[in-house]
């Protein structure tokens, strides 16, 4: 499929989706969203077995979401407007495979709501993060208020979304928000690295550890664990494990199938 605002690359089982959208710095808009929620049907779960989301140049992974769009709507479209980037933040979070947001730039508003959307962040030096929608008269609308507080605390959240103020990689890391921070050039190469380290293992474990780390979150503990518990048993029902065991004993390597 030929796309106008997406680069779509490979790396053996790794996806690569890059947003290239320079002229307004990967800003999203309804075609950009659009076309990244077209890219989610079209992954081959069989196949790839890890997704890495980042943005074209070196400035900006996104720098927010298309305020000359935002700028002409009414209440009910504005709704319409946020209820379409959740939506698709939210398919990314619940893919059955890690998705890494490889931040090279500016991550404001819509920018950095896609990437705590993400399994993991991790930034170049450069990289800006921030909430500034106060400051247009809005708030975050793309599950931004949802997915900051669980990341970095209530408290740091209200002060990122009532301040609007951008932060550094350096702070962003501090308070958890990223992973770890690489010099530009290394960026992708350590996301790829990180990404094929997951490749290796079992697809099947990772998808039902994270259903479980996303899923649990706001269950009980003894809800929490039975859930765990669950799905800990299915794992005993695959291929994977019996290989993976069998090969550990037996002091052999094991290439998971995802069966």
């Amino acid at each position: 499929m030929d796309y106008n605002y997406l680069k779509i690359n490979s790396e053996g089982a790794i996806n690569i989706l890059t947003i290239s959208a320079p002229k307004s710095l990967n800003a999203l808009n309804t075609a950009v969203l659009s076309e990244i929620n077209q890219y989610l049907n079209t992954i081959d779960f069989g196949t790839t077995r890890a997704l890495i989301i980042t943005g074209d140049g070196e400035k900006a992974f996104v720098a927010g979401a298309d305020i000359s769009e935002m700028a002409t709507l009414n209440q009910a479209a504005g709704e319409v407007f946020g209820r379409r980037g959740a939506d698709v933040f939210r398919r990314i979070e619940q893919l059955p495979i890690p998705v890494i947001a490889a931040v090279n730039g500016y991550a404001l508003g819509g920018g950095c709501e896609l990437a705590m959307a993400c399994d993991i962040r991790i930034c170049s030096t450069n990289a800006k993060f921030g909430q500034p929608e106060v400051g247009l008269g809005i708030i975050p609308g793309f599950s931004g208020t949802y997915r900051l507080a669980k990341l970095v605390g209530m408290g740091m959240a209200k002060q990122l979304i009532y301040t609007g103020a951008p932060i550094r990689s350096d702070e962003a890391l501090r308070i958890g928000l990223v992973n770890a921070v690489y010099d530009q050039t290394d960026l992708l190469p350590a996301a790829i690295t990180m990404a094929q380290q997951m490749a290796a293992n079992a697809p099947i474990a990772i998808q039902l550890a994270k259903e479980c780390i996303n899923n649990e979150y706001d269950l009980a503990a003894d809800e929490a664990i039975a859930y765990e518990t669950v799905r800990f048993g299915q794992c005993f029902a695959t291929e994977d494990q019996k290989n993976g065991m069998s090969a550990f004993i037996n002091k052999q390597k094991v290439e998971f199938q995802g069966k």
